[in-house]
Order: structure tokens, then sequence, then C-alpha cells
């Protein structure tokens, strides 16, 4: 155990990381099944404009943005998990320490990001507490819950990611 630390702190960390994990397997099997739900109402558009087979749905364009929306935002989560969202190479290969302390600035510019998506996310949430969709006549809280929620998500993955690279830099040099 690293010095300092107690066994109670260890254990929190240890179900900590397994929380994070476990939401990031969630997230991945939601964007997955909300690309293979999508397909239908696109499908149903794409076949009803081009053959007489099937009526012409309306409902087909608003489920469809909605669940693009949905996409769009669990993306942006895992994508923050993956590191692979607001980053950019353009740094050559550096040593451990340099990079950790890069990764801990470009981290606090995307927790800016997302404090903003989740202090604008709630009240976009709040705007559409009373609205229902058009067509669907489903709750609009369904879809912009979408932006505060990708916001804490960034949070709690940027936090996992900051603690690791903090610990990178607290390890003595080599």
């Amino acid at each position: 155990m690293p010095v300092g630390t107690t066994a109670a702190g260890a254990r929190t960390g240890v179900v900590m990381r397994k929380f994070i994990h476990g939401y990031y397997r969630v997230l991945n099997w939601l964007l997955v099944a909300s690309v293979a739900v999508l397909i239908i109402p696109v499908s149903l558009q794409i076949f009803s404009r081009f053959t007489q087979l099937i009526p012409s749905y309306i409902w087909t364009e608003e489920m469809a943005r909605f669940l693009f929306i949905w996409m769009i935002m669990l993306g942006a989560m895992i994508g923050i998990r993956d590191g692979a969202h607001f980053d950019v190479d353009l740094w050559p290969e550096l040593k451990p320490r340099p990079n950790a302390l890069l990764r801990i600035v470009s981290s606090v510019f995307v927790l800016m990001f997302a404090l903003v998506f989740i202090w604008y996310g709630i009240k976009f949430v709040q705007f559409g507490w009373n609205q229902d969709s058009e067509l669907a006549e489903m709750p609009m809280t369904y879809i912009f819950i979408a932006w505060p929620l990708s916001g804490l998500t960034w949070v709690l993955f940027l936090g996992e990611r900051f603690l690791q690279d903090l610990r990178t830099l607290s390890e003595p040099r080599a």
C-alpha cells in the first residue's frame, strides 16, 4: 500500500474503480443499443420514401433525432473515459511525468466544458420539464437529461484520470 493510504481508503478506491468500470460497460452497451435501435426508424424512413411497401410514418424522424442525440452524448461520455475525446496529439512522445502534467492541464479545460454542460444542462432539463415531444408525446426531459448526465459522467471519468496522473507525478523519479 502506498504511504499515507489506509486500508479503508484502499478498499474505497477499489470499489470506486469497479463502479466506474461497470458504469463504463453499461454506457458501451447503451451506445450499442442506441445505434441498433436507430436503425429501425431510419430504415422505415428510407423504405417509405423509396417504395410504396409501407406507409410514410412521421414519428420516425423524431425518434431518429432523439436516438441520435443520445448516441452522440453516450459516445462523448465513452470518449472521455477512453481519452479519445477532446484530445489532440500535438506534442511529441514525452516521458510519463510530462505526459501526466499535460493531461492534467487538458483535463482542466475539459472539466470547464463539463461544468458548463452540468449547469446549463440542468436549466435545459428545467425548461423541458413540462414539455412533450410533438409526435411521440414523450416527455422532453428524457432527451434533455442527456446534457447534464454527460457533464456529470465527464467529471467522474476526468476525476479518475486526474488521480492516475497525480499518482504518476508523485512517483519518485527513476
